[in-house]
């Protein structure tokens, strides 16, 4: 039997083999989830929690939540303090979700009509949070964080409010409570995730998805003053008729894992299909596909050593002339919920970068679309 140990060092090794390549120490830091509500308070999740809701196995709905004022400032702190060779601080390409749900007006149609508010205005109702939307317009002139598009709402909209007019219990618990993102193994509820928003079953759905899309990006550059040029599907899970529709809308590069979930419902048959990618590959002759090789997910398990894997990775990038790009989540940097989250997280991105630093002295800090743009010039020169 092969340990864990060595089939994660072959899947490092396979997920650099193929693609693009430069001599360049280059580093990409790919956060999502930014602007989605996940756990709306401290108070909340104690109420799930004690009504029978797992919520305290699964970290994403133990410590994620809207950044705050506090999360914010901490973050820019420790990327500031950094410099590459050319005097960049590290920049967090930060995929953000653009709406989410009204809870009171989707109430007020009992259930028949899903409505949605951009995350601006959700923001307003929350405590510390007030002036966080300015501050994150501050980051990005810092160059410390650089937004791009990660969905319209981190929720399948239809699976959801399906389960809503059907009164699941979980479901609508969480509902009563301003809360959306339960997870499958929290709930006793025999269902697929509410997370995955670009799933689909049949396809009569697939329409929506397209408005869904093309929405969701024009609510991007309404935010945020400019076209959004790369996307990664929340749960890493796509439809490949969807990619000219993203590049109809402006995307250009498409990011996730090695490995894509592609639904099957719709074609007869139940389940995924996986398809493989790698870092340049043109998808559609069109888009070209960034793959994440480096991951650093403290919160996913707190005894775990994460600076020395995700160093690894980034080593294991570098001798296969691969640009590194770090996966890390919204979650590690959220104390809003559980400050010990937050406070245990932030040393150990100082140090890793620390590490980055004094390993490789010659890198060069990017954000994801930069990276695009070096590898689809590249192409069309040659």
């Amino acid at each position: 039997m092969i340990s864990p140990e060595l089939k994660q060092k072959v899947t490092n090794n396979i997920q650099n083999v193929l693609g693009w390549r430069t001599k360049r120490k280059i580093v990409i830091i790919e956060s999502d989830d930014w602007g989605n509500i996940r756990m709306p308070s401290k108070e909340v999740y104690e109420l799930l929690r004690k009504a029978g809701l797992r919520v305290d196995e699964d970290p994403y709905n133990k410590y994620d939540a809207f950044s705050s004022e506090d999360d914010l400032t901490k973050l820019f702190e420790v990327l500031s303090a950094f410099k590459d060779k050319n005097e960049n601080s590290p920049v967090i390409t930060a995929n953000c979700i653009m709406v989410n749900p009204d809870f009171d007006k989707i109430r007020e149609s009992n259930f028949q009509e899903y409505h949605f508010e951009l995350f601006t205005e959700t923001l307003k109702r929350y405590p510390q949070h007030s002036n966080s939307f300015k501050m994150w317009k501050d980051g990005i002139s810092q160059k410390l964080i650089y937004p791009q598009f990660h969905g319209r709402e981190h929720i399948n909209v239809k699976r959801w409010m399906k389960a809503l007019q059907e009164n699941i219990k979980d479901t609508r618990l969480a509902f009563d409570n301003g809360f959306f993102g339960i997870s499958t193994g929290n709930a006793g509820e025999l269902r697929s995730s509410y997370m995955a928003s670009l799933d689909l079953e049949t396809d009569e759905e697939k329409n929506n998805l397209k408005l869904i899309i093309e929405e969701g990006l024009n609510l991007f550059e309404q935010v945020y003053g400019f076209r959004s040029v790369s996307f990664i599907a929340p749960g890493y899970t796509w439809s490949s008729w969807l990619e000219p529709v993203l590049y109809d809308s402006g995307v250009r590069y498409l990011k996730g894992n090695f490995i894509q979930a592609e639904p099957a419902h719709s074609s007869g048959t139940t389940g995924y299909k996986r398809r493989f990618h790698y870092l340049g590959q043109q998808i559609n002759h069109q888009l070209y596909y960034l793959i994440r090789n480096c991951f650093f997910e403290p919160s996913q398990n707190e005894n775990f050593d994460w600076v020395n894997y995700c160093l690894h990775g980034i080593d294991n990038a570098f001798r296969w002339h691969k640009p590194a790009s770090i996966s890390t989540h919204r979650l590690n940097y959220i104390g809003f919920i559980d400050q010990s989250n937050r406070n245990r997280n932030l040393p150990k991105l100082k140090t890793l970068f620390s590490e980055i630093l004094k390993r490789w002295p010659e890198v060069e800090f990017m954000n994801s679309a930069q990276l695009g743009d070096l590898i689809s010039r590249q192409y069309t020169l040659n």
